[in-house]
């Protein structure tokens, strides 16, 4: 008896010490990419390397020797895959250079990182994830976890190697806020500023920002235990609106399939759509593409161009322009409505296909959610509007260098980029004063629900917009598709409604009295852009003083969580309480 306690609790401190070990290794290795080191202090990193590698096949070992409990066949095929590749870059890099011979690939320095990177996840996975609705409310955690992740980014982009001169806090803290809450904002050009290692920090903060760390730590940790608290998957179910307890995790593996599966085909199309001549090498070709279609699937506008999209081999590839309107587009209508989209088209075909061998057709249920109608007329409407009037409005000006099929191109460009998306193929400072007014209410607007975007939402406008229309009509209720909108929807839009306006009134105010020099239309232009985590500017970002950029900082961050997130987060939840008070009418009008 004795024995076999002295033994659970000597592999409980080895497992404990291997993932100690592992969250150190990624650390070091942050600091390895991040400092220029001498040969001495390189060779203790690379043996501390060593230690964590090998500690961690021992403990993956262990855990199938000794333990021998019974792990799912994807988890083994993982540990069985990360395990040989762990080995082989061992034994080429610590004991036999000469096996490299055969497959020369993976002598590359940076394999020794990734199988750092695995060894931590393998570790990680085994840690029991748990979510204390005592300590933080779903509401608090995610909060919480969007500003860990942009003081950690602000961290590794003021590394040495992230930048080439240096970068100051705020403008480091600047730039993280941008890409963790998707914004796109820049107070230094990404382009030239920062180094290919500080622009794959960029890349990840945005992929982080637009998905959620804890989307990936909790599914990581599903996928290897099989399972999870019920406390866990009451705090996901809040998070991602699941609708049943039960489907948390089938809804972050649809999240994650989803976005990694668009953003590689959109990284393929933006490949295939580039001029070989203004890349170089395959890599360079390979990292632009794969920057900007995580970039625009997220809605980030990030780019490593220093005029956007508007460099002069950029701006009439309309082919590349097209794969990124179709990335931003599906980024801004949410993973709910793509899953729901795709579920009534394979209704759809499956009836199309049943008729056309005339058999007796499939029920046909309400596949098309009310959500998914009103978000797709919705932004249909708004966009085909917005080209519409962009086209006819900047047809002379910004638009006079295209011509034909490029004209409307780039008007459907200018109309889509700000609903959240923040890239631009014209000169912005040259647009109209009316143009400009249209991109302030798009901008206002916003995505979808449950998107890479922010903004007001386009179902928010959607409900104001019918609900004045069913005053008109003297209706009590909204009515829809044989649908009636839920009295509490209705309270929730017109209170984002509200608080988006406050906090943009706000913004302008700070600003205006901290830049004197600044006009207010270019202010309000980088509040609204701020709130909705657009990007768009009409070029006064980087010329802002401290005290305004620490507003902007704060509006990105508000519109990212959403001020009616950060309000449940602050106020305790009163109590249903079953009585009603008399009602009375209030003096409107």
């Amino acid at each position: 008896m004795l024995d076999k306690l002295f033994q659970k609790s000597s592999l409980k401190i080895l497992f404990r010490a291997a993932f100690l070990l592992s969250l150190t290794g990624v650390f070091v290795l942050v600091f390895d990419f991040g400092f220029s080191h001498s040969n001495g202090v390189q060779k203790l990193i690379n043996g501390f390397y060593f230690l964590v590698l090998a500690l961690g096949i021992a403990t993956t070992a262990v855990r199938y020797i000794l333990l021998r409990k019974q792990i799912r066949f994807k988890v083994i095929a993982f540990d069985a895959v990360s395990v040989l590749l762990t080995l082989y870059v061992v034994l080429i890099h610590f004991f036999s250079h000469e096996a490299h011979q055969q497959l020369s690939f993976f002598y590359d320095d940076n394999w020794v990182k990734y199988v750092i990177l695995l060894t931590f996840i393998r570790e990680f996975a085994e840690q029991n994830l748990n979510y204390k609705r005592t300590l933080l409310n779903p509401a608090q955690l995610f909060i919480s976890s969007f500003l860990a992740i942009i003081i950690l980014g602000a961290i590794l982009l003021m590394l040495p190697k992230a930048t080439y001169e240096g970068i100051s806090f705020l403008d480091a803290l600047f730039t993280s806020t941008s890409a963790v809450c998707v914004t796109g904002l820049i107070v230094v050009d990404t382009a030239t500023y920062f180094t290919t290692f500080g622009q794959t920090i960029i890349i990840i903060l945005i992929q982080l920002g637009g998905l959620g760390i804890l989307t990936f730590a909790s599914y990581f940790s599903y996928f290897f235990k099989g399972g999870s608290t019920y406390e866990n998957q009451l705090v996901l179910s809040d998070m991602t609106n699941s609708k049943k307890i039960g489907d948390v995790f089938k809804t972050l593996k649809i999240i994650i399939v989803i976005t990694f599966a668009i953003e590689l085909l959109g990284a393929i199309f933006i490949y295939f759509n580039l001029n070989p001549k203004d890349f170089p090498t395959f890599v360079e070709r390979s990292y632009f593409a794969v920057f900007h279609s995580i970039s625009a699937f997220c809605n980030a506008g990030f780019s490593t161009l220093s005029n956007n999209l508007y460099e002069s081999d950029f701006q009439f590839n309309y082919g590349l322009q097209i794969i990124i309107i179709f990335l931003f587009v599906l980024g801004g209508l949410g993973f709910p409505i793509i899953v729901n989209v795709l579920t009534y088209l394979k209704y759809y075909l499956i009836n199309k296909f049943s008729k056309a061998l005339h058999e007796t057709r499939a029920y046909r249920p309400w596949v098309l959610h009310l959500n998914s109608r009103i978000t797709l007329i919705t932004t249909f409407s708004l966009t085909a509007v917005g080209t519409i009037f962009f086209y006819c409005n900047e047809y002379n000006n910004t638009l006079a260098a295209h011509h034909g099929i490029g004209k409307f191109i780039t008007a459907l460009f200018g109309a889509a980029t700000p609903r959240t998306a923040g890239f631009n193929t014209i000169d912005m400072g040259a647009l109209h004063f009316s143009t400009i007014m249209m991109i302030f209410l798009l901008m206002w607007i916003g995505a979808s629900p449950a998107s890479t975007g922010g903004g007001i939402k386009t179902s928010t406008f959607a409900i104001a917009t019918m609900n004045f229309i069913s005053l008109a009509k003297g209706k009590s209720k909204i009515e829809l598709f044989r649908r009636e909108i839920a009295d509490i929807s209705i309270r929730r839009a017109f209170a984002i409604i509200s608080l988006s306006l406050m906090v943009i009134g706000t913004g302008i105010i700070f600003i205006s009295a901290f830049d004197k020099d600044k006009t207010l239309i270019s202010i309000a232009f980088e509040c609204f852009s701020a709130y909705s985590t657009v990007g768009l500017s009409v070029g006064i970002t980087n010329s802002l003083s401290s005290s305004s950029k620490f507003i902007i900082i704060m509006i990105m961050f508000i519109g990212r969580v959403n001020m009616l997130t950060i309000l449940i987060a602050i106020f305790k939840k009163v109590k249903h309480k079953n009585y009603r008070y008399p009602t009375e009418e209030i003096t409107i009008n």
